[in-house]
Order: structure tokens, then C-alpha cells, then sequence
């Protein structure tokens, strides 16, 4: 019974040659879309953002780390920052970890 509902099925969807493909694929493209627009675009977005705010750090500035220290830059270089945590207490970060820059006399702006 099964295989002759499945039999029917393909039968009639095969009736309908390129179009009835095509029509199938709506669907499919239409769920893209959606995700484009509504997951990947903004992330894409946010992670451009986040990659130039990075590209601006200098030294002096107040930055959060990906891992939740908080500390005045020191020193940047292409690949590494300097930061002060406290007296006599600096660490050396990739630039890629630092979360957020907090302005001055402020809190961060992912807040």
C-alpha cells in the first residue's frame, strides 16, 4: 500500500517536469533567505563592528577582555596588547580577545 502511495507521488510529481522542481525549491529559498537575513547579515555586521573597534585600540584606553579583566592598555602591537590590571600587574593579551573598549569615565558600550 505504501509503495504504491509512493509510486503515485513520484508519478505526479514528475508531471510537472522543470517547473514542478523549481516549485519544490521555494521553499528551500525562501528559508535562506530568512536565515540570511535574520541570523548570518547581523552577525556579519556585528563582527565587522567589532573588528574595527579592536583596530582603534591605543594605549591608554580602558578595555574588557573576553575573559573579564579590566585594565588600562599599555602597549599594542599588531598581534598583542599590554595591559595594566593594577600596580606592577600587566598581562599580555591577543588583540582578539579584548570584548569591549569602555570610554572614559563611562561603562562599556555592550552594556
Amino acid at each position: 500500500m505504501i509503495d504504491i502511495l509512493a509510486a503515485a507521488g513520484g508519478a505526479a510529481a514528475g508531471s510537472g517536469g522543470p517547473m514542478g522542481f523549481i516549485l519544490s525549491l521555494l521553499p528551500w529559498i525562501g528559508i535562506f533567505g530568512i536565515f540570511w537575513f535574520l541570523i548570518f547579515r547581523p552577525q556579519m555586521k556585528k563582527q565587522k563592528e567589532h573588528q574595527e573597534r579592536i583596530s582603534s585600540v591605543k594605549k591608554g584606553d580602558q578595555v574588557v577582555t573576553a575573559g573579564g579583566l579590566v585594565g588600562k592598555v599599555a602597549k599594542v602591537d599588531d598581534t598583542y596588547v599590554e595591559i595594566d590590571l593594577a600596580k606592577d600587574v600587566r598581562v599580555k593579551a591577543v588583540k582578539h580577545t579584548i570584548g569591549d573598549i569602555i570610554p572614559p569615565g563611562g561603562k562599556a558600550a555592550n552594556d
